[in-house]
């Protein structure tokens, strides 16, 4: 048997007609878990495109599309005369050899998206074009909001996926999301806002962060149609925060009746709707949400980034205000720190014209797809009583017990088990939401059975809440920490979490 068969043996691959993915997507993604599990090793040649067709029952073209795309990505390695093999690179992170090795720990909180599809070899390869071509003059001060080439290829970009109604002065290139709504808030301040309400449940640490500006945080009920907008008007708030799209954490899609009255809420009141558009890119049923922006430009700030797209190391994201808002906030960027990294912003501009931004937004549309459809399967046979929450979509799901349930010992006995997760009631305000929020964006499809079991085992550890309480590790401690390589995606600073935001500051808001 020779080397390539053997390789065809070992991936175990299958690929299905009728599973709603085509057999191209099937075979990439099944091949990446391949490399990425290190079932596939640096150097080992793959099965010949027609032997691997044949084995599989699938055209020959579709195997040489999938070998020609993981060449183009960096996986694969294609010489003439000796076939394709996996690439010196694409090999798994090695581990120092120890005399016990680490069980390995499952950070299944949300947030972040897979850092291990970073697109590197696209990014360096755009990053080499945009240092060969690139003007002296565009390595200096450029306008604060922004590189005009990334804001005309955003403007498009969020025309077509999104049906943003903007042109190319309209958008304000940040330093991400967190950056886009401190500066809104700075801008509503001095003009007059002292409210701002947002969605509960919502961000813990994001509604943290925002309380430090000047405006007083008001909580609204999120339900199964997202914002109770009757609510909203009762809080006299002028300005709201919603994730409408795919809502954080619930993962409810904001329903046509409640965007219509969110929407005339604000006309009515000359107020703004400040839209997070913070994962829209993930759609895992073929359902298109359109951004509110797009039906209301008036009354509607548009925020989004590339922290869940690409990676939050990046710190690019944008904002698309109303025109009345549109100086202020450039004004307010350039006085915040007089403009993002401009290279970041030509490779990404080059990413976007090049359509490599949006192959790998399909590459990992896929992939997150089968790891949330993988997970949820899990748990739905080992937690068969708790229910699966929200659109399929983005990059968490939330999982609700059908009774009573202590959801602080839950998260102790599941760190206990390897499983770092997030309870939902850490960011609930005034509603009673109980479960996890599970992210899974990092995880893989294999793994996501012994997850689920685990959890399973927690569960029943932790009981109904008649047991003494346990608290709920915000941070994980430094052994955690050292073995999962980070300090957390959800952290919070010391003395702080929900409930626990610092004194306001209604005379200067601290920048």
């Amino acid at each position: 048997m020779d080397h390539g068969s053997r390789v065809a043996e070992l991936l175990l691959l299958e690929v299905l007609a009728g599973s709603g993915l085509s057999l191209r997507e099937q075979l990439r993604v099944q091949l990446v878990d391949a490399v990425e599990e290190g079932r596939l090793q640096p150097g080992d040649r793959l099965p010949p495109s027609r032997q691997l067709a044949r084995d599989l029952g699938i055209a020959r073209g579709t195997v040489v599309d999938v070998y020609d795309q993981l060449v183009h990505d960096g996986y694969f390695v294609a010489r003439t005369g000796s076939g394709t093999s996996v690439a010196s690179r694409a090999a798994p992170r090695a581990v120092e050899p120890t005399a016990s090795p680490p069980v390995p720990m499952y950070d299944v909180r949300p947030g972040g998206p897979d850092l291990s599809a970073f697109p590197r070899t696209a990014w360096a390869m755009a990053t080499a074009h945009v240092l060969r071509t690139l003007p002296d003059a565009d390595l200096g001060y450029v306008p604060p909001w922004g590189t005009r080439v990334l804001r005309e290829q955003l403007t498009r970009y969020l025309a077509r996926t999104r049906h943003v109604d903007t042109d190319v002065d309209g958008v304000v290139v940040t330093s991400g999301v967190t950056q886009a709504l401190t500066l809104l808030c700075r801008v509503l301040y001095a003009r007059g806002h002292r409210t701002l309400a947002v969605e509960d449940p919502s961000n813990a640490i994001q509604r943290q962060v925002l309380g430090r500006y000047g405006l007083q945080i008001v909580d609204v009920p999120v339900d199964a149609d997202g914002i109770d907008v009757a609510a909203l008007a009762r809080t006299g708030a002028r300005a709201v925060l919603v994730t409408p799209a795919h809502q954080y954490p619930t993962g409810v899609v904001l329903s046509a009746r409640r965007r219509a009255a969110l929407l005339d809420w604000a006309a009515s009141c000359d107020g703004l709707v400040v839209e997070d558009d913070y994962d829209a890119e993930f759609p895992h049923a073929r359902t298109f949400v359109p951004s509110l922006q797009g039906a209301a430009p008036d009354h509607v700030a548009h925020v989004s980034s590339v922290s869940k797209t690409l990676a939050p190391g990046i710190r690019l994201g944008w904002v698309v205000p109303p025109r009345r808002l549109h100086q202020d906030l450039l004004g307010a960027k350039r006085d915040d720190d007089f403009g993002s990294g401009v290279i970041g912003q030509h490779v990404l501009a080059h990413l976007v014209v090049t359509g490599a931004y949006d192959r790998h937004l399909r590459r990992q549309r896929t992939a997150y797809g089968m790891r949330r459809q993988a997970l949820a399967a899990g748990l739905a046979a080992e937690l068969p009583d708790w229910q699966v929450r929200g659109s399929p979509a983005g990059l968490h799901l939330w999982i609700e017990p059908s009774g009573p349930v202590h959801e602080g010992a839950l998260v102790a006995e599941a760190l206990t088990r390897d499983v770092l997760v997030l309870g939902m009631s850490t960011m609930c305000r005034t509603v009673d939401r109980r479960g996890l929020v599970l992210g899974f964006a990092r995880l893989r499809t294999s793994d996501a059975p012994l997850v689920a079991r685990r959890l399973a085992e927690a569960v029943r550890a932790a009981g109904d809440g008649t047991a003494a309480d346990a608290a709920v590790p915000y941070l994980p401690s430094p052994e955690v920490a050292a073995r999962l390589g980070t300090t957390g995606v959800d952290f919070f600073p010391a003395g702080h979490g929900p409930g626990r935001e610092p004194p306001l500051v209604p005379d200067r808001p601290d920048r």
